[in-house]
């Protein structure tokens, strides 16, 4: 039965009236429905927000806020001509954190009404009272931005995804198929589509009152090759297309019937592509590769948790550290090597007007000239850890907006932002550096990897490889995979593509935390060439 926004007004003020607060739009029978579909930007969810800030504070707490949050999702999955799956799932409810005597609590809900909210607020409390003796020292927080009574922020879409027809999606998708089909030698193909729209209300005991919708979308497409003789495959992945922070214009945009039947002719000419000699190369690295490394080989280890030692058991902890060691002394690359955190850029996947704290995140650099000056996902909780840098540089260290959940049912921690590899001042493109490269090879897209735990030592694969001799590809290669120890291999840069050939790509499933929640992160990069770096051969016969 539908609920009209008059009979959740008519049932708002019947619950006010027994509850004596006469201001309140919300109802206290039953639950909002999952399917509700008044927007996040109605009073009444304000209303709701601070009634349970202030039972936080009636509870003992020094600070407090909640999150209301909408969650919806679909994935559809498709194989050669036939469709696989569709999944469309929605969520709807709301976290209370607290912090009470030095100590946090978190509480959560699926139920939306005016008793249920001053209950979980008062159970955080509770929980962060039985945690505070716990606690080696009491949590302090850095001072907050100033407070945004009413601020609103949107992704910058132009077509909503779930205003799509699933009929209109499976049928690109199958179209997408075919085409990979009717290459020569293909034999399997699998396509699909991610999308997220994700609507929270935020306040907090600061003052800020937030409301963002965020929208994510991710094409993709797998393509498998077969030999005549059944001796050999080989996979081409859509990774070119990146996931971005976008809507479905991202999925149109990606071409992907015309798309399909290149990535297919490629995994085809990896069957007869020469298998590599092990050896020393000069690498010349495409973004839709690279993305990865500056992930795993440089974001991770920057990020101060991990150097701090907190983030130890999810293949945690950093070789760059402690901070007091490190900090404006390390040299993480060669002086080509800047590095950059943001949540700002347009269609990135960590693009937000504020994180889950309610502070604005700021743009500020990580690497300068190969020198490690920054850590990232740094918190108003986190700052405070590094009061000896602020004094050492004379401006303080505070939040940079990276606090994120998952979800409504998930208590916020520090998390990865944008993590970009900034251009050169020299406008190079990609084939630029192949032509600058007397022997090498050349690697388009990520693939698999392996890396320690302190982000020290790593091997990386990808998608295609060509080998470069005298500055031009005279073929492709297969079986490449190639080792670095992470300062070695950034210090090894010596070319850098120039603005135009930066490209903005990234991940849905950073996974982090216990237990793991998972959070969505970009990362712009260009083009690079690293000298001498030492290649092995991964394929599967002698």
């Amino acid at each position: 039965m539908a609920f009209s926004r008059r009979d959740f007004v008519r049932a708002s003020s019947v619950a006010a009236a027994a509850l004596g607060v006469t201001h309140l739009s919300a109802r206290s029978a039953y639950a909002l429905p999952l399917d509700d579909t008044l927007p996040l930007q109605d009073p009444a969810f304000k209303e709701l927000a601070m009634r349970a800030l202030e039972a936080a504070k009636g509870a003992g707490a020094s600070y407090a806020d909640v999150r209301i949050s909408r969650n919806r999702t679909q994935n559809v999955f498709t194989r050669e001509r036939r469709v696989q799956g569709v999944q469309d799932n929605e969520t709807f409810g709301f976290g209370v954190r607290v912090l009470v005597n030095g100590a946090w609590g978190f509480a959560a809900s699926s139920t939306l009404t005016p008793e249920e909210i001053v209950r979980v607020a008062r159970q955080a409390a509770r929980q962060a009272q039985a945690s505070a003796p716990t606690q080696l020292r009491p949590v302090v927080l850095a001072p907050g931005a100033a407070p945004e009574p009413n601020g609103v922020w949107k992704s910058p879409i132009k077509v909503d995804p779930f205003d799509v027809p699933i009929e209109e999606k499976v049928q690109l998708l199958l179209s997408a198929n075919e085409a990979a089909l009717k290459v020569k030698g293909s034999r399997f193909v699998t396509s699909s589509m991610f999308f997220l729209r994700e609507e929270k209300s935020y306040a907090n005991t600061d003052g800020t009152f937030t409301v963002q919708t965020i929208y994510r979308a991710q094409p993709s497409l797998t393509v498998t090759a077969v030999s005549s003789d059944f001796t050999d495959f080989q996979s081409r992945q859509s990774t070119d297309i990146q996931p971005k922070g976008l809507g479905y214009e991202h999925v149109t945009d990606a071409n992907l019937v015309v798309n399909a039947a290149k990535w297919a002719e490629q995994a085809v000419e990896k069957l007869s592509a020469k298998p590599v000699d092990v050896g020393r190369y000069d690498l010349v690295l495409h973004p839709s590769h690279l993305w990865l490394t500056v992930h795993e080989a440089c974001a991770h280890p920057t990020e101060l948790d991990r150097a701090l030692g907190y983030e130890a058991n999810y293949a945690g902890t950093s070789f760059a550290a402690p901070p007091e060691q490190t900090l404006g002394k390390l040299k993480f690359g060669s002086p080509l090597m800047n590095v950059r955190g943001d949540r700002s850029q347009p269609g990135s996947l960590s693009a937000c007007g504020w994180d889950d704290e309610g502070q604005k995140p700021e743009d500020f650099m990580i690497i300068e000239k190969g020198i490690l000056v920054n850590y990232h996902a740094i918190t108003r909780m986190q700052a405070p850890f590094l009061d000896w840098w602020s004094k050492q540089r004379g401006k303080p260290v505070k939040s940079q907006g990276c606090s994120y959940s998952q979800s409504w049912a998930d208590v916020q921690f520090e998390r990865m932002p944008n993590v970009s590899l900034m251009p050169g001042d020299k406008e190079q493109s990609y084939e630029d550096l192949i032509a600058a490269t007397d022997r090498g090879i050349a690697i388009v897209g990520d693939g698999s990897f392996s890396i320690d735990q302190q982000r020290y030592n790593a091997q990386f694969g990808g998608q295609l490889f060509y080998e470069i001799r005298g500055g031009k590809v005279v073929g492709m290669l297969k079986d490449v995979a190639y080792q670095i120890r992470t300062p070695e291999f950034w210090a090894a840069m010596d070319m850098v593509g120039g603005p135009k050939s930066y490209e903005l790509c990234g991940a849905f499933g950073d996974a982090k935390g216990q237990p793991s929640q998972s959070n969505a992160v970009s990362h712009g990069c260009v083009p690079t060439r690293h000298r001498q770096i030492n290649v092995i051969n991964t394929g599967r016969t002698a």
